[in-house]
C-alpha cells in the first residue's frame, strides 16, 4: 500500500504533509496528556520495530502478488489510535529511508492511509462492538480499517490521476480485502493469546 515518490505531484504531496503534521501534533498532544504514557512508550518502541520488520516481509499469495501485513490495526486495538498513528509515522519514516518502501514526498499520503485512517476506523469499530462480541470486534475492526484505508488510497490515486476508478476498484479492493480477512483472523488469535498470557498489556489503554 506504500505509494512511491513520483506518483503524487509535489503540490498534492505538500497538502498531505500539512495534514500529517497537524494530525501528528494532535496525537503527540493526546499522548502527553495520557496517564499511561510511561507504560505505552515502551510498547510503542517495541511495536515500531515489529511494524518495520513485519510490514517489510513479502509473503507469497495465491493472487500472485506478495502480501504485506499492516500490524497497525493490532496496535490501535491494544494502545489506541493516537499511539498507533505515532508508531505508523515512525515506521513509515524508517521504511522510506532505510528500506526504499514508499518515499519522502509521498510519506504524508502514506501516513494518512496506513497510519491515520486505519487507526481511527479500526479503533472506532472495535469499541463499537467489543461489548457485544470482542472477537467479532477485533476481526471486523481490522477488516474495516484496512478497507477504509484502501478506499483512502484509491481517492488519493484518483486525485493524482494515476489510474482509473474501475482499474483501482478491480485491483486494490479485492487484494486488500483478502489481506484484511487474513490479518483480522490473525489479530483475533494474537489478542486472545495476549489476554491469556499477558492480560496487563490489554489494560494499558484503559
Amino acid at each position: 500500500m506504500h505509494i512511491p515518490d513520483g506518483i503524487i505531484t509535489i503540490d498534492q504531496a505538500l497538502i498531505y504533509w500539512i495534514l500529517t503534521i497537524l494530525i501528528m501534533a494532535i496525537c503527540f498532544y493526546k499522548f502527553q496528556k495520557d496517564s499511561q504514557k510511561d507504560k505505552k512508550i515502551v510498547s510503542m518502541a517495541i511495536f515500531s520495530v515489529f511494524t518495520v520488520i513485519i510490514t517489510s516481509l513479502s509473503i507469497p499469495s495465491p493472487l500472485g502478488v506478495p502480501i504485506h501485513f499492516f500490524l497497525i490495526p493490532l496496535i490501535a486495538i491494544i494502545l489506541g489510535p493516537h499511539s498507533s498513528s505515532i508508531v505508523a509515522f515512525i515506521s513509515l519514516i524508517i521504511q522510506a529511508l532505510a528500506l526504499n518502501m514508499g518515499g519522502l514526498t509521498s510519506l504524508g499520503a502514506n501516513f494518512i492511509v496506513i497510519g491515520f485512517i486505519i487507526s481511527i476506523t479500526t479503533y472506532f469499530f472495535y469499541n463499537l462492538f467489543k461489548d457485544l462480541n470482542e472477537k467479532f470486534a477485533i476481526f471486523g475492526g481490522t477488516v474495516i480499517g484496512i478497507i477504509f484505508a484502501t478506499l483512502g488510497q484509491i481517492i488519493i490515486l484518483l486525485i493524482s490521476r494515476t489510474m482509473s476508478l474501475n482499474a483501482l476498484l478491480a485491483t486494490l479492493l479485492p487484494f486488500y480485502l483478502f489481506i484484511s480477512i487474513i490479518e483480522g483472523a490473525a489479530n483475533v488469535v494474537i489478542i486472545s493469546a495476549i489476554k491469556t498470557m499477558k492480560p496487563e498489556i490489554m489494560r494499558i489503554n484503559e
